[in-house]
């Protein structure tokens, strides 16, 4: 898997919780998410860092036993007035919560993939902070970059859990859907090194970076490719993107429409 140096990925997580609390302040508690549209604004700001409290205590704790998990979450100021702080305290909370130590200790992985439990949740982390910082400035209507490096990093933590052992046990309409006869996908970013080849076997989906000859290819900027992957972003064909579709479109949308987060 592509993966961010761990500093980098630490930053990341505090950068982007940061801009989820100012655009969610711009928006207003009772604004619709657009790109989430069962959640208000307010919601969206409760998960994320009741969340990043959440994954925190468990890191803290080196809890490997999914029957210890943390059950209390952090209390939510309901005044808008409070967010940026409590953001910051509970962004800053996990983001230290990833030492080395923790991330070389034995903690629960709940993707059951071969990443250590701490990488696991280090990667989750940096998504729920990119995504919902996204959803968030939708709301407000406020421009919402990804960097180049983060994205290409979450596309491959996107493509690992699709393919992993948590997802066909608790996703498994999905994970069958995407099963094939060895149709194949390319995803290409052109302003980062990243490539990710996908092929759909009667056993399941598989994944590996690099470039191959595919049946379509995804080509654009990693934030784009990431954001249409997880369904943020519309895939459009033609010159209303920046994203460019050579071959199958068909297996393309097919793929976005069995495999998307949603709103998770």
């Amino acid at each position: 898997m592509t993966t961010l140096n761990v500093e980098r990925a630490r930053q990341a997580i505090v950068e982007h919780s940061r801009r989820l609390a100012a655009s969610a302040t711009e928006a207003g508690p009772d604004a619709a998410v657009p790109t989430a549209p069962e959640w208000t604004v307010a919601e969206l700001v409760a998960h994320v860092g009741q969340t990043q409290h959440w994954v925190a205590e468990m890191i803290e704790q080196r809890i490997t036993d999914p029957a210890k998990l943390p059950t209390e979450m952090a209390v939510f100021p309901a005044d808008p007035a409070a967010w940026q702080a409590w953001l910051s305290e509970s962004a800053a909370r996990v983001a230290s919560a990833f030492s080395d130590d923790a991330l070389h200790a034995p903690v629960f992985n709940a993707a059951g993939d071969e990443r250590s439990g701490a990488r696991f949740w280090l990667d989750s982390s940096l998504n729920e902070a990119v995504v919902h910082g996204f959803d968030a400035a939708e709301a407000a209507g406020r421009p919402a970059d990804v960097e180049a490096d983060i994205a290409a990093a979450l596309v491959s933590n996107h493509l690992a859990m699709l393919t992993s052992p948590t997802w066909e046990l608790r996703r498994s309409a999905s994970a069958h859907a995407i099963r094939g006869t060895g149709q194949t996908l390319q995803w290409l970013a052109t302003d980062d090194p990243g490539a990710w080849f996908v092929e759909r076997r009667p056993e399941g989906a598989t994944w590996q970076h690099g470039r191959q000859q595919a049946d379509v290819t995804v080509s654009g900027p990693a934030g784009s490719l990431f954001l249409t992957l997880v369904r943020r972003l519309p895939l459009m064909d033609g010159n209303a993107t920046d994203i460019t579709i050579e071959g199958d479109a068909a297996l393309v949308r097919h793929w976005l429409d069995n495999t998307a987060h949603v709103a998770d």
